[in-house]
């Protein structure tokens, strides 16, 4: 008789979805290193520009909790889409959300190896060692970030909950942290609130406020990670759950952070520390060892945002590999751990790869800023579509349910639009800005081709998995759930 490959295993609750979500939304990441750049785009009014952000996003939030009500799948947006506004748009969403996060991860991979330099140095180990230990340097620091992915890639294979518990407890560090610097930044700063700072009307350029609400949507990207463990949690609403009360604290955490700053730093001083604001920060308000409380805030939650990562991400590639879109490799689950290891070595592997690739660009900051720009574009397609998805699928309800048809139509409708438009709007921008490709972050060509390539691979991938590998998503339009195959065990794989 045989026994039934691996599944698997509902062990989650809504902490651990809120800490899966903050810990991949990066709060402390996204406010240590990215207000120099939103600082630089927008000036002082980073305040408002997040707080822009955050309506379109809560219509998108809006969306996913709809949508995994009605149909639980970690595959998530590339299941929603594929239903409803066809395969290969969802197939295009599962692979831009894919490839985003593996450069996403790539590049956090440097900054993850930069901070722990930089407390190298801290320590001594410099002097001790006699060698050069430079936080600044793109290569040492991805060097150092491969050898920290590859201790985060234990904990993800090992099982989900393990993984979750030590986000949870890092969430709790770094965010008292947080807000304790914070704190005693508005309190003592010397640069006066104004509430200037909370007027988008003041970006003059639509340009800047374009390129501003685009970094600002990247801040808040992560909190979508809750619903790909949706398979794993005991009660399917607490993915939702997690994900709107990580989505709100997020919104909490940057305004007190962004404010913060700017009561303590004047915008050169923003601009000119850029990814090195948060440990700035700490020294300008403490001496040691007080002052390098910062600096492990951001090593933790740079950990935590590799960690959460990976597990969304491997289990993102198991949705698509069990609908034959991508090879069955990806739907291996371990016996022991109840987990896609295999898959969670890969996608650790291969964003390894890429960081490696990454050092074509030889400064850090420049290095960060690229990503950043240029993943801005890729999380705005994808949200976009899973939203106009949730409008499609439920449009039925204008008719029906006026109040219901608000929240599942009208509000993710008009998000979708809104960050695709702003999308748009900015690619065409860097279409236009430089007259010659190179690789600086601040080149029109380079920022469009990386989201250019990854649509045009996308596009590609899903014509090879129709016509080669005649997978039934494109003749459904639908994901496979977890109860509706056999997922691969090792020593069932010819």
């Amino acid at each position: 008789m045989r026994s039934e490959p691996p599944g698997l295993r509902r062990s989650l609750g809504v902490v651990d979805g809120i800490a899966v979500a903050a810990s991949s939304t990066a709060a402390t990441t996204s406010i240590g290193i990215g207000m120099g750049s939103l600082a630089m785009t927008v000036g002082l009014q980073a305040p408002a520009i997040l707080l822009v952000a955050f309506v379109p996003i809560l219509g998108i939030a809006t969306a996913y909790a709809r949508l995994n009500r009605h149909e639980q799948n970690m595959g998530s947006g590339y299941v929603w889409v594929g239903r409803s506004l066809g395969p290969w748009l969802g197939f295009l969403t599962g692979w831009v959300t894919l490839l985003g996060t593996l450069i996403f991860m790539a590049y956090t991979t440097a900054v993850t190896g930069s901070v722990f330099l930089q407390f190298a140095n801290k320590a001594g180990l410099h002097s001790l060692l006699g060698l050069g230990l430079d936080p600044n340097s793109t290569a040492l620091s991805t060097v150092v970030g491969l050898v920290i992915l590859a201790a985060v890639t234990v904990t993800a294979v090992t099982g989900v909950r393990k993984a979750t518990r030590l986000q949870t407890w890092l969430l709790v560090f770094e965010y008292a942290v947080l807000l304790g610097f914070c704190g005693w930044s508005l309190v003592t700063g010397s640069h006066d609130f104004s509430w200037s700072w909370l007027n988008p009307f003041a970006i003059h350029s639509g340009t800047g406020f374009a390129q501003g609400l685009v970094l600002a949507v990247f801040f808040f990207w992560g909190w979508d990670a809750a619903f790909s463990v949706t398979e794993e949690t005991k009660d399917v609403r607490d993915a939702g759950r997690g994900g709107f009360i990580a989505l709100f604290t997020m919104l909490a955490l940057f305004l007190y952070g962004s404010v913060a700053f700017q009561r303590e730093m004047s915008l050169s001083e923003l601009v000119e520390q850029g990814p090195q604001a948060l440990t700035y920060l700490g020294a300008k308000l403490a001496d040691e060892p007080l002052a390098s409380l910062p600096l492990m805030a951001l090593l933790f939650s740079a950990v935590a945002s590799l960690q959460s990562s990976v597990i969304p991400t491997a289990r993102g590639m198991l949705a698509m590999g069990r609908d034959r879109t991508m090879g069955q490799v990806w739907t291996k689950i371990s016996p022991k751990y109840g987990s896609p290891a295999l898959g969670t070595v890969l996608v650790t592997s291969i964003s390894a790869a890429i960081a490696l690739l990454a050092l074509a660009i030889p400064k850090l900051n420049e290095m960060i800023l690229a990503a950043v720009n240029s993943i801005g574009l890729v999380v705005a397609l994808y949200y976009g579509l899973t939203a106009l998805a949730c409008a499609v699928r439920f449009r039925g309800m204008l008719r029906t349910n006026t109040r219901e048809a608000l929240r599942a139509v009208v509000a993710p409708g008009l998000s979708g639009i809104a960050l695709l438009a702003i999308g748009i709007y900015l690619g065409r921008d860097y279409a236009t800005m430089s007259d010659h490709f190179e690789l600086t972050p601040d080149n029109g060509w380079f920022m469009l081709s990386i989201p250019a390539a990854i649509i045009v691979s996308g596009l590609a991938m899903a014509a090879f998995a129709k016509y080669r590998r005649r997978s039934p998503y494109f003749v459904t339009g639908r994901g496979t759930d977890a109860d509706a195959v056999e997922l691969t065990a090792p020593e069932n794989v010819r």
